[in-house]
């Protein structure tokens, strides 16, 4: 489950790379060994990961991953209700809705790397379990906000900010906390499991999105993401496992800005996690810059209805499911580096087929585009994932999360204001045409990176001063 905040589709997760080698679950001998303080109890044997799969054996998991697939359904309907609801309810502007989407982005800029220390020091169930309360009471407070007319373009902005850093702090405590249920071995396929699900969830949620806001209102669409995080409440409740205090917690706090650096010095120092750290804020840029007005771009410049527009951000979104199921595999063949290019920078050409948008069977261009632009998207996280969670220390894992995504997140809002800006000033189809195009463009700093040299990305953990 992740405390979304009605973000759109797929931008890049924390740009850090996964070292799996592509097979079903085997993620190498030197990290098979199952940790008996990594998993609960009735997982902790030798032979669990051979009975099944993660959903059938692992009730932890089962419980996270349908948490998860709620909050990613719940968010994504958002993702297009708000900001249907910004234009048909209160008229707002094309750089209005650029400011919407840019405020649930911009908490990251502002506490993300405070954060990431909290979450090292403290729980991370509880935090997430916080976080969703929070969410669920803010989006259910905009339909009780037009109900009584006082809903506007300002409370809007307000309950996107809030749930933005709600988002924050569930975020980094979920990237941390993942590894504490399954074993080293299992986590491929958990973040296989989650990444495929939740691009599923994405999909019939962004249809059913745009239905929603037809047939009952955007505002009221707000009840359906309040109630996928009751959902997820429910569910990170049920969770059994309890995290083993960590000798980071049992020692001395230390000053909080030394703990941050070591976070941002980890995240700076080592090539691999610089290189894909600048990769995802540059393509989040162009990717934000281009999501943050596509609803708007279809509605007023194409043409369509409400219903529709759901329907191509949808069939578009579906991608990402294609990328989930294949990321793993063509990385065992190409290996890991090599398949980190082809999915960001070879898919991320057919972006440019999205401006060129049209009424009637032109459509099917944004479809085309979206398709591949999602599946390299989740493909590329898909392949990343684990490494964060092995590659780093664990006692400086909610740290390396927020650095990186202080400076991947960071972007987002300022991508959302660029297509805001540029559409106010340029026209929408032209905005479509800048932003769209940075998205290959961004892959370029994988060209000229130690990526392009290697078929796979390091499987060697970093040591915890960020130098080899």
């Amino acid at each position: 489950m992740n405390a979304d905040t009605g973000r759109d589709t797929h931008t890049h997760m924390d740009a850090n790379t996964n070292a799996e080698t592509g097979t079903d679950m085997d993620h190498g001998s030197s990290e098979g060994v199952l940790r008996a303080d990594a998993i609960p109890a009735d997982d902790a044997r030798p032979d669990a990961r051979i009975r099944g799969g993660l959903l059938r054996r692992h009730r932890d998991f089962r419980l996270l991953w349908c948490g998860e697939t709620a909050g990613k359904f719940g968010a994504s309907v958002t993702g297009v209700a708000m900001p249907l609801a910004a234009v048909t309810a209160l008229h707002a502007t094309t750089f209005q809705v650029g400011l919407l989407t840019a405020a649930t982005w911009l908490p990251w800029l502002i506490i993300g790397l405070p954060v990431g220390v909290w979450v090292d020091r403290l729980p991370r169930r509880p935090i997430m379990l916080s976080a969703a309360a929070v969410s669920f009471l803010l989006y259910i407070s905009i339909p009780v906000a037009a109900w009584s007319g006082m809903l506007s373009v300002g409370l809007l902005l307000a309950v996107a900010l809030l749930t933005g850093t709600a988002a924050v702090f569930f975020q980094t405590a979920y990237t941390a906390y993942l590894p504490s249920i399954l074993a080293p071995a299992d986590q491929p396929e958990g973040n296989a499991k989650l990444h495929g699900s939740a691009s599923a969830a994405q999909i019939v949620g962004l249809g059913s999105g745009g239905l929603i806001a037809q047939l009952a209102g955007a505002i009221n669409g707000m009840f359906a993401n309040a109630a996928t995080f009751l959902v997820s409440l429910l569910c990170l409740s049920g969770i059994r496992h309890r995290e083993p205090r960590t000798a980071k917690a049992e020692r001395a706090p230390r000053a909080l800005v030394k703990e941050v650096g070591e976070g941002l010095r980890l995240a700076t120092r080592d090539p691999w996690i610089r290189t894909l750290t600048l990769f995802g804020a540059t393509s989040n840029l162009a990717l934000m810059g281009y999501q943050s007005v596509q609803v708007v771009f279809l509605v007023r410049e194409v043409g369509v209805g409400s219903g529709t527009v759901g329907a191509l951000i949808a069939a578009a979104g579906s991608g990402g499911i294609a990328g989930a199921f294949a990321a793993r595999r063509v990385a065992a063949r190409l290996g890991t580096a090599r398949a980190t290019l082809l999915f960001e920078l070879g898919f991320a050409v057919f972006a440019l087929l999205i401006p060129l948008t049209v009424d009637g069977a032109g459509m099917l261009l944004y479809v085309a585009g979206g398709f591949c632009v999602a599946a390299g998207v989740v493909a590329g996280n898909v392949i990343k994932a684990s490494f964060q969670q092995s590659y780093c220390p664990p006692e400086l894992l909610g740290r390396l999360t927020a650095s990186t995504s202080f400076i991947n997140f960071g972007t987002i809002p300022l991508g959302a204001l660029l297509g805001g800006t540029l559409g106010t000033v340029l026209g929408l189809r032209a905005a479509m045409w800048i932003t769209t195009a940075g998205v290959p463009l961004a892959a370029l700093i994988l060209v000229f990176s130690p990526v392009r040299r290697a078929r796979d990305l390091p499987t060697s953990p970093v040591s915890a001063d960020g130098l080899r």
